[in-house]
Formats: structure tokens, sequence, C-alpha cells
């Protein structure tokens, strides 16, 4: 059973009551205080944008168009800046939902950079119904592996985000490097920041990639965390308080 909060729905549509900004080719192409949030997945929202905040020129039509059940989907190519990104749009020309009526779905990664008022937003847009607390603690947290203890602490930082399971951040002289050597791996939270390091287990001969991992600057909502790793719970043994805690199926950092 989940032991903690579920996540919104698929198919829910709401205002954005933030500013968003998207920026390609050097350009703001749209700017727009009129954006729907729209769960396309349980894990995080989608902005539609409407088709009339956009500048001029930017969105040039490629002529193609599909149906889907919000409505009849059509293609377009984003022109910036001397850039030009195929596909990168998709307007609802025909919204079963009149709220989506006339606007503009970008793909994420093909532009430049997404603004909320004046700050810059990573990976995906954050959802509104997702909490990260960061809260000091005096559990006892043990990190087992295959019988091997990998941490022990009883300073640890709890992060409770909505649809993950506890994360328990430790201080680095609580971890035993023995059988970790760090990764080339990086990966980027919306609510976090960007990983500054991951690190893999090897032990027996048998590798377990990337358990563990740590945000060197986080986000100001997260400071706490700075510099401190966490093993995944799916991946590794946690006893809390002399509780055994049963692995989780989620797989997010």
């Amino acid at each position: 059973m989940r032991d903690y909060p579920a996540l919104a729905g698929v198919s829910r549509v709401e205002s954005v009551p933030r500013r968003i900004r998207v920026l390609f080719g050097g350009q703001t192409i749209v700017d727009t205080t009129a954006a729907k949030y729209v769960w396309e997945v349980p894990v995080y929202p989608a902005y539609y944008l409407p088709k009339s905040d956009f500048a001029d020129g930017v969105l040039i039509a490629d002529g193609t168009s599909h149906p889907s059940r919000r409505g009849k989907v059509e293609s377009f190519t984003v022109q910036a800046g001397g850039r030009t990104a195929n596909g990168a749009a998709r307007i609802l020309s025909e919204a079963v939902d009149p709220q989506l009526a006339e606007t503009v779905r970008l793909d994420w990664a093909a532009m430049d950079a997404w603004l909320e008022e004046d700050e810059q937003v990573f990976v995906h847009p954050r959802d509104p119904y997702t909490r990260v607390d960061a809260l000091r603690s005096t559990r006892h947290v043990r990190v087992e592996l295959d019988g091997t203890v990998l941490a022990d602490s009883r300073s640890p930082v709890l992060v409770f985000e909505t649809g993950l399971p506890t994360r328990y951040y430790l201080n680095r002289t609580d971890i035993d490097f023995t059988h970790l050597t760090p990764s080339s791996t990086v990966t980027a939270c919306p609510y976090k920041g960007t990983t500054g390091g991951y690190w893999t287990a090897t032990m027996g001969g048998r590798s377990y990639p990337d358990i563990a991992w740590t945000y060197t600057f986080p986000t100001r909502e997260l400071l706490p965390i700075a510099g401190l790793i966490a093993f995944y719970n799916e991946k590794v043994d946690l006893v809390i308080d002399g509780q055994r805690i049963e692995r989780p199926k989620t797989h997010f950092s």
C-alpha cells in the first residue's frame, strides 16, 4: 500500500495563474498570462498556450493534422531568430474542450528556455498540486544492500514530495564509500534543480548503477539537502528506526 500522496489525475484542465514566456532563437516567441495546465499524464501537466499570444510569423503551418481525444491537432513549425524547429508546435483547431480552443502545445525540449514570471523552469512545468518539503530529522536511517551497510545516520534530512516515496538525504560522513564509485549521470528536477553527482555500487562482482545522488546546488526551497546524498528506496534496503521499509516501485529522484 502506498504511504505517500497521489498525483493529480489525467485529462484535468486548469488555468495557470503565472505569466509564461518561451524563448527560441534568442527571441520571446510567446508571452501570456492565459495559459492552461493540461494533465496528459498523471506525473505533471503540460502548458497549452493561446495562439493569439504568439509573436507574428513564429508559427508556420506544416499542412498536416490528425484527430485526438482533445480535438483536431494541426502541426506547425516554429521559426525565430534564424532558427527552425520542425513540427515543434501542435495547435488544437477544433478543441472538444472550449477552454483549449486555438491553444498551442510546444515541444518543451525544442525551445531554448521557459519562464514562469521571471524565473526559468527546467524539465517540465511544475505541478501546482505537487509540494516538496525538506525537513531535518533525528530518525535513525540505515541503508543496506545485499546485507552490507552503505550508510547509517541519525541526522537525515527527509524530503517529502507529492507522488514520490520519502527520500532520506544523509551527511557524507554517515556513508561508507567503500563500495561506491562516482558515475557521469546527471539528471534534473523542476522542483529540486540539477544533480551534482551519482554513485554506482559494486558488490560481489555485481554492479548496481546510479543508486545514490546529490544536489550540490539545489533550488532555494530545498537548500537543506545541498551536498547531502540520497539512495533510491527502490534499489536498496532501508531500515528506519529499526523497521525495514518495503521497496516502492516508483523510480524518480
